[in-house]
């Protein structure tokens, strides 16, 4: 099955993402301006996607992968206003999404598998109008998360796993009014953000994780444009963006070791927002969206690996 897909029904993945990958993923996701596909550009071929809109007015797709496997995925409204799901992937195997709303007027989730294993998300409101959640993994492990407002007015979340690990999210208000945050993982390490305004009005921040500090140095250019610079383990990277001549923001990413990334963005006839990135090593990838006639957007990703010297 698509991995995409298969991650729905494995709960081990989602406990991995919710709990024991918070703090280290959340540091590397804020802290490095990583080239965009560069690890799809590692091998050539085609995917697409293709949308439409049914009777009901639910989105369904049908999504081909560079070797040809092809899931499809169904949705429909149910009698509660909600969208379920059936998708069948490459091999035939068939997942099946049910949602419903609650009495509380939020909505759960049942994922079944192609295996016939169950993963439920159940969502209550606090006391406080928080929503926190449980969910349910098809071996029964369970993780929850609570949510709580602070003193300060700010939401913070605690997330504990089946097997009681805990990770916390701390967010607070700076002194300039910017929400800071650090958190704390189920083995105890840590990583915190702390965000500042430059004297150009625009956000940095400072990211301190398990594997060292980072700065993110943003700035405005001439254009508009938001550029950043960030130094810190591995060394300094750049994201220059720039504003091309059909309005759209354009970006040349360089990376620690000097490999350079561009992503050029332009507008389709029909008015959506095709692309082309090219990594450091020379592999091509192009985006081309289109819009048919009932709204929906198609895709097709095509990258061409490096050529070989």
């Amino acid at each position: 099955m698509n991995p995409i897909l298969k991650s729905i029904s494995d709960f081990r993945l989602i406990t991995l993402a919710i709990a024991g990958a918070l703090a280290i993923v959340a540091y590397e996701t804020e802290a490095r301006p990583s080239a965009p596909q560069a690890k799809s550009q590692r091998a050539g071929g085609t995917s697409s996607v293709q949308r439409s809109r049914g009777a009901d007015g639910a989105v369904d797709a049908t999504r081909t992968s560079r070797r040809g496997g092809v899931t499809t995925v169904d949705r429909f409204r149910d009698g509660s206003g909600t969208t379920d799901a059936r998708i069948t992937g490459p091999k035939g195997g068939v997942s099946t999404v049910d949602r419903s709303r609650g009495t509380d007027g939020l909505v759960d989730r049942t994922v079944a598998g192609p295996g016939g294993g169950l993963t439920t998300t159940d969502r209550v409101r606090g006391a406080d109008g928080l929503v926190d959640k449980t969910l349910t993994g098809p071996k029964g492990g369970v993780t929850t998360t609570d949510r709580t407002r602070a003193t300060d007015g700010l939401v913070d979340k605690t997330v504990t796993g089946p097997k009681g690990q805990t990770a916390v999210v701390d967010r607070s208000r700076g002194s300039e009014g910017l929400v800071d945050k650090t958190v704390t993982g189920p083995r105890g390490q840590t990583m915190a953000v702390d965000r500042s305004r430059g004297s150009d009005g625009v956000v940095d921040s400072t990211v301190s994780g398990p594997r060292g500090t980072a700065t993110i140095d943003r700035s405005r250019g001439a254009d508009g444009a938001i550029d950043a610079t960030r130094t810190g383990p591995g060394g300094v990277s750049t994201v220059d963006r720039y504003r091309g001549a059909d309005g759209l923001t354009d970006k040349t990413i360089t990376g620690p070791q000097g490999g350079v990334t561009t992503v050029n963005r332009m507008l389709g006839a029909d008015g959506v927002v095709d692309a082309v990135t090219v990594g450091p090593k020379g592999a091509v990838t192009t985006v081309d969206r289109s819009r048919n006639p009932d709204g929906t957007v198609n895709r097709t990703v095509t990258t061409t690996p490096p050529a070989v010297r």
